[in-house]
């Protein structure tokens, strides 16, 4: 598509991106970008949730709730709309998604941020032995079908919710305090926190829409345009989070113990296990997946990062360790307890 310039578009465009739709904005990474956006006071942002839903949404977002099988409410409820952020529960209509896209596409929403926040998108191996990999190309192929763009969030994993949800994901199993290392556990990946995943969306959707003409070489949301907008909060390897925990908690290494196990075998137990039915596999295969020593994980070093373009912080690797250890002492668990 041919780069489009601000000073071609009609009378009445503000290059600016003012009114945001977020399905989702209860969950885990929705809450956080629409408290971000709001934040910016930049925004006017609508959550819309589901008819029966009584997850709290943020205050200061103005909320829509409609029935997601009645396309025509939903397009109603979209039309308007400049960007429209999707941000789905794992438990979720496999369907919905689309559904979702179709209507976005009649309400004539120029920019999607589909459900695919983690990996590399440009990565079509990775996404293959992901498995849920598909499901992201879909979605973008579905808004480009429908005449949108999207933006992909490529944040990594998300750091705490990957460390207190079980051995399964980053390998932890702290009551038994021990932890299985993919290989050696010194592959290193890019990881973020769920709170910069919404720093940077609030910040992507704070700059112009659209270079003012061919010589305006400033940042835009146009420049990510069908492409991942790649973020992360630290780099990390298995070996740095027992370390962060061993100096945040106070055990001693000698109280942990080491299990290690091929990455490529563990990818391949989580297929099998997938295969039987038993969904902790998809956990442990995208895990391991990301951890094969090829550098998949580290998509920061391959593509760069858009970190100092939108202006987010380095975040502190013992900060959020600890964050997570405040999250399991309250009880909370991702497929549980959220509080």
């Amino acid at each position: 598509m041919a780069q489009k310039y601000a000073k071609d578009q009609p009378a009445g465009f503000t290059n600016r991106i003012e009114r945001v739709a977020v399905i989702g904005a209860g969950g885990s990474v929705g809450k956080r970008i629409t408290t971000e956006l709001l934040k910016t006071g930049k925004h006017t942002v609508t959550a819309i949730s589901r008819k029966d839903s009584n997850t709290p949404l943020p205050s200061g977002a103005k909320v829509v709730r409609v029935d997601y099988d009645d396309e025509n409410a939903v397009v109603a409820a979209l039309t308007g709309h400049q960007f429209l952020v999707i941000s789905l529960a794992v438990n979720a209509p496999q369907d919905l998604e689309a559904r979702i896209i179709h209507a976005a596409g009649r309400a004539g929403i120029p920019y999607i941020m589909p459900n695919t926040y983690g990996g590399d998108l440009t990565n079509e191996t990775l996404m293959k032995e992901i498995v849920i990999g598909a499901a992201y190309l879909k979605a973008a192929a579905a808004i480009e079908a429908v005449g949108a763009q999207w933006v992909a969030l490529a944040c990594g994993f998300w750091y705490e919710h990957s460390l207190t949800t079980g051995e399964a994901w980053f390998g932890f199993d702290f009551p038994k305090k021990q932890v299985t290392f993919y290989d050696d556990g010194a592959t290193k990946i890019n990881v973020s926190t769920l709170e910069q995943c919404g720093r940077a969306v609030a910040s992507l959707l704070s700059l112009p829409e659209l270079p003012q003409d061919s010589s305006d070489s400033s940042p835009t949301l146009s420049n990510w345009a069908n492409k991942p907008l790649f973020i992360d909060s630290f780099v990390v390897s298995q070996q740095d989070m027992l370390e962060s925990w061993l100096r945040v908690s106070g055990d001693k290494r000698e109280d942990w113990t080491i299990v290690n196990e091929p990455s490529q075998a563990r990818w391949a137990r989580g297929m099998e296990l997938l295969q039987k039915g038993d969904f902790t596999g998809i956990g442990m295969l995208m895990y391991a997946r990301a951890f094969f020593p090829n550098g998949d994980g580290l998509y920061g070093a391959k593509h760069g990062l858009a970190n100092d373009v939108l202006g987010l912080p380095k975040e502190d690797l013992d900060e959020r360790t600890a964050n997570a250890k405040a999250m399991m002492d309250r009880g909370y668990h991702y497929f549980g307890n959220r509080n």
